[in-house]
């Protein structure tokens, strides 16, 4: 039964009375259960601090339970500099300060408070003031200076460029408002390896790139071969690297040249996720690419969701399958597209365009009795927004999307109701939250 009112409390649908309800039980049973006994009251308050129609009441009801819940909900967005004491609760006045939604004067305070942990915390955060930064780039802990030389966008980071510690000089290294001129002193520091640290940085001199990629091993090649900084004689340098991984990393570079990155990319049978160069590219560029001769690389268009139409529709009735499979999902397909591109590559795009957002209902249900089925259809069909009550109840045939289907709106409501006792508490859950649970289940449910 508990967790049943677990999924009730993340009910988006479930009356205010029955909020309030809720929110008395798990308060009580969370003050007086024994230790081990108040796992669930804890879940319970866990899942109502995430609704969004708290009042203002129970949001400090909440929050004065647990800091730890506080903080939730100050992420959440529900709590507000109102309803925090920094002193008694300064988890929470950080994570609304991280949000940029504390109290002007808090990070001076915090700052300055005793526990090392509130102030390392603190020092991650964006945006703070002069006065606290100076106080966290002076403190005693080297570990809160060297969280806040990581983190900060502030001056004080050429400051702490030539910092006693190894480690803060190495932080503020990968610090992109770390002054240039204090990473090239840096990058003769014996003490700092810096390597790893600059391996991010966009806008170090080419000749530098070039002695730490000499230097590096693989892994930290391929890091630097994705670099933006990097310029057009290294890339090709890294393209002809020995290792895979880093000839991979160089495909991915956003200012990789085109011909050499078809070069990789026909010579590498890797699944391929889409690839910046290609997400920049020109329409006419788009064009050409997708007249490729190589499967590989037409399918590398066809990843992208901003095509236009008549390059779209090309690519959707492409004879690879690889290429239909990697356009099927992309928005404005018609159903007559979508519909041929099942009849002709059969299993091997199913679940391609059951991922596509406009595929209509009737679609999704031919999808879900298509044979030989494909299970990761069931499952994209589960989450699909247009699924129908028909498909849905297919679904539930399935152990993984099973929890899927119980959740959407537009399963039938005695379907739902059969769900609460699954022997899968998962999906028993599911069903608790669903919207189209009857209220009048909803209210039995609640003691």
């Amino acid at each position: 039964m508990n967790h049943l009112l677990c999924g009730l409390a993340a009910n988006p649908a479930l009356p205010p009375e029955l909020v309030d309800r809720l929110l008395t039980l798990a308060l009580k049973e969370a003050g007086t259960e024994p230790e081990p006994e108040r796992d669930y009251a804890d879940e319970l308050l866990h899942d109502l601090a995430g609704r969004t129609d708290l009042r203002r009441d129970q949001v400090r009801a909440l929050a004065a339970y647990e800091e730890g819940t506080a903080v939730s909900l100050a992420y959440c967005g529900t709590l507000t500099a109102a309803d925090v004491d920094p002193l008694s609760t300064p988890y929470a006045a950080v994570a609304l300060i991280d949000e940029g939604r504390g109290h002007p004067e808090w990070p001076r305070l915090l700052a300055a408070h005793p526990d090392s942990q509130i102030r390392w915390k603190l020092a991650s955060c964006p945006g703070l003031p002069p006065d606290a930064v100076d106080l966290l780039a002076a403190d005693p802990d080297v570990e809160v200076v060297r969280e806040l030389a990581l983190w900060t966008d502030s001056p004080v980071t050429a400051r702490l460029a030539l910092h006693p510690d190894p480690q803060v000089r190495l932080s503020a290294s990968a610090n992109p408002s770390t002054p240039l001129e204090a990473v090239l002193a840096l990058s003769e520091d014996p003490e700092v390896p810096l390597k790893w640290a600059l391996s991010e940085r966009p806008d170090l001199p080419q000749a530098l790139y070039a002695r730490l990629v000499a230097e590096s091993h693989p892994g930290l090649r391929a890091t630097y071969a994705s670099n933006p900084g990097i310029g057009q004689e290294l890339i090709r340098v890294l393209a002809a690297d020995p290792e895979i991984q880093v000839r991979r990393a160089v495909a991915e570079h956003p200012h990789v040249p085109l011909d050499l990155l078809t070069e990789l990319v026909v010579g590498d049978r890797a699944a391929w996720n889409p690839l910046p160069r290609i997400a920049a590219a020109t329409p006419a560029e788009l064009t050409e690419l997708a007249g490729s001769r190589h499967a590989a690389v037409r399918m590398l268009v066809a990843q992208r969701r901003d095509l236009p139409p008549y390059l779209r529709d090309a690519l959707a009735v492409d004879p690879a399958a690889a290429v239909a499979r990697a356009v099927a999902p992309h928005p404005g397909l018609s159903e007559e597209l979508l519909r041929a591109m099942v009849a002709r590559h059969g299993v091997q795009v199913l679940a391609a365009v059951a991922a596509n957002p406009d595929a209509s209902g009737p679609l999704l249900e031919h999808l879900t009795q298509h044979r030989p089925g494909v299970r990761r259809v069931l499952k994209e069909v589960a989450k699909h927004p247009h699924a129908t009550g028909p498909a849905l109840l297919a679904c539930l045939a399935d152990r993984t999307s099973r929890p899927l289907a119980a959740a959407h709106p537009a399963l039938p409501p005695e379907a739902i109701v059969g769900l609460l006792a699954d022997e899968d508490r998962r999906v028993a859950e599911e069903a608790a939250g669903n919207p189209s649970l009857p209220r009048a289940v909803m209210v039995e449910l609640v003691p």
